[in-house]
């Protein structure tokens, strides 16, 4: 009667955690999916952007002879479009917007490098996309620019929004949903920062200045507090749980214990 006891507290206790294991993996994997879907769609944008890059190119390179170097790098620029838009459908996960930044920011530096060829000029120099929306293309000089509120910083700029942030007016911003408002998408959340990653990650500054920004775009050490008190609430849910988990396995245990005469 005791093995029999043992063994149905062991499955008892296995049921419980099997229970509570499934019910977060399902929380896990719906935030998963809701983070993904804006993400998914901002990289749609973006593919759709260069695409549209492509089809002007092809217009201004009507009836011109490419040499080798502007054919090799046209084929690039083609080539990167395509697997850029595979691998958009293929995203399963927010951090997947990470290899297809990254594919368009080498397919855009494909066509400048075309541009300059047929133009006869020097191929541009590899500068990181315009920060305020990647779309720009090239950035063509880092400009001082602080977030309302914030600490000013170099930041690479297109020419119209490095003319803006000079005359003092608001640049350009590239911006997202997140809940009911639109902001920009360096403050939309941990699930764009592979985003930023992907077209600035080859230059190791800019990712520091991205994760100060994301940084003081949270309210700065306020933040960390927050970020701690949070914790600690969630520690205690937790061990909360945990106790009620334990303390509803006992009164069971008690319960079966009370069905059997020693």
């Amino acid at each position: 009667m005791g093995l029999l006891i043992a063994l149905l507290i062991v499955v008892a206790v296995i049921g419980t955690v099997v229970v509570t294991n499934k019910r977060s993996q399902a929380r896990a994997l719906e935030k998963q999916r809701a983070d993904l879907e804006p993400v998914k769609q901002l990289a749609f944008e973006d593919v759709t952007a260069f695409g549209e890059e492509l089809q002007k190119l092809d217009l201004d390179m009507a009836g011109k002879e490419l040499d080798e170097g502007a054919n090799a790098d046209y084929q690039r620029a083609l080539d990167e479009y395509e697997t850029a838009k595979r691998t958009v459908d293929k995203m399963t996960v927010p951090d997947d917007v990470k290899k297809i930044t990254t594919i368009v920011e080498d397919g855009r530096y494909a066509i400048a490098c075309v541009e300059a060829r047929v133009a006869g000029e020097p191929l541009p120099k590899r500068r990181p996309p315009c920060f305020f929306d990647p779309r720009h293309g090239l950035s063509v000089e880092d400009v001082e620019w602080a977030p309302p509120g914030g600490t000013p910083r170099d930041v690479p700029a297109c020419a119209l929004d490095a003319e803006r942030v000079k005359a003092g007016a608001e640049p350009d911003t590239r911006k997202v949903m997140v809940g009911n408002e639109r902001v920009p998408y360096w403050q939309g959340g941990p699930a764009y920062r592979p985003y930023a990653a992907g077209y600035f990650g080859a230059f190791s500054p800019m990712d520091w200045m991205f994760a100060g920004l994301m940084f003081s775009a949270f309210g700065g050490f306020d933040a960390f507090g927050e970020i701690g008190e949070g914790m600690g609430d969630a520690i205690g849910g937790i061990g909360e749980g945990m106790g009620d988990m334990f303390g509803g396995i006992g009164d069971g245990i008690g319960d079966m214990f009370d069905g059997f005469d020693f």
